[in-house]
């Protein structure tokens, strides 16, 4: 059982360089040549075996913060906002996707290694840990605020791949009369499989999940969605800093203006019949 509030990832970055082009680049208004420690704490994990080979994909998700210019002394927050959420295997940060899981996307993984002067990913469990399918001990390890985690567990016969996807206990549901309960929480990633190489993958959805049986489980993915010409006249419009800006307005590179931050929900289900959904418990 995970403890995922006191596991971690943390990095190293390489000394800031001024951007040939841009004054902000990715929001970064440190001087040039400061070093940058960044730590944040995990959200979920989900884990992909191989069952031919038994080949194990472990991946991760990071705790998410808004937009900001790094490391400013007033206007911290970046308006258009934006959400900085990393997941990432042991060796790769992985792509969370914007798209439907119907839609492709261009691929822009790299090596931790390559992004980082140096990284480390610290993960964390708890002791005396209790595992349980039964309502009734879920019902009671909720009413006696335990801590809790559940882990889905869902498989892909064609690919002969099992997915199991941990993640606290946020929110859940439960009627100690009937004997009933629902987990409905997140967020979790789940991979995207058409992405499979045989080692792991490089797309995975961000998405909440929600179970009220031992072997069915749902996923809702995000998605961007488009936002009406009205809205857009205030959700793109900078205020303060515009990360866009230039040295030159007149020297643009490639590929100017870079696009802004789309709006996001949540609408495609993932239903997943004949899972292993369990709950672990410890004292608080």
């Amino acid at each position: 059982m995970i403890n995922f509030s006191a596991s971690t990832y943390t990095w190293k970055a390489p000394p800031a360089k001024p951007d040939l082009h841009y004054k902000w680049p990715g929001g970064l208004v440190s001087q040039t040549g400061e070093i940058l420690h960044v730590r944040f704490s995990l959200e979920a994990a989900c884990t992909i075996t191989d069952k031919a080979n038994g080949h194990v994909s472990n991946m991760f998700m990071g705790a998410p913060c808004r937009a900001e210019y790094t490391i400013a002394k007033r206007n911290l927050f970046q308006v258009p906002s934006n959400e900085f959420r990393m997941a990432f295997s042991s060796e790769r940060s992985l792509d969370i996707a914007n798209r439907p899981s119907y839609e492709t996307e261009e691929e822009k993984t790299r090596s931790l290694d390559a992004q980082h002067a140096s990284h480390k990913i610290d993960i964390r469990h708890y002791d005396n840990v209790s595992t349980t399918t039964d309502p009734t001990e879920i019902i009671d390890a909720t009413l006696a605020n335990d801590l809790m985690n559940a882990c889905s567990t869902y498989k892909d016969s064609d690919k002969g791949l099992s997915i199991a996807v941990e993640y606290p206990v946020n929110l859940i549901n439960v009627n100690p009369v009937d004997g009933e309960y629902q987990v409905c929480t997140g967020p979790v990633i789940v991979p995207d499989l058409e992405t499979w190489n045989g080692d792991g993958v490089s797309r995975v959805f961000l998405a909440h999940v929600a179970f009220t049986t031992s072997d069915y489980v749902e996923f809702i993915l995000r998605r961007e969605v488009n936002v009406s010409d009205h809205e857009k006249k205030w959700i793109s419009q900078p205020r303060g800093l515009d990360r866009n800006e230039l040295h030159n307005p007149l020297k643009r590179p490639l590929g100017y203006p870079p696009r802004r931050w789309q709006a996001t929900a949540y609408s495609e289900v993932w239903e997943k019949e004949g899972v292993d959904n369990f709950i672990m418990c410890t004292r608080a």
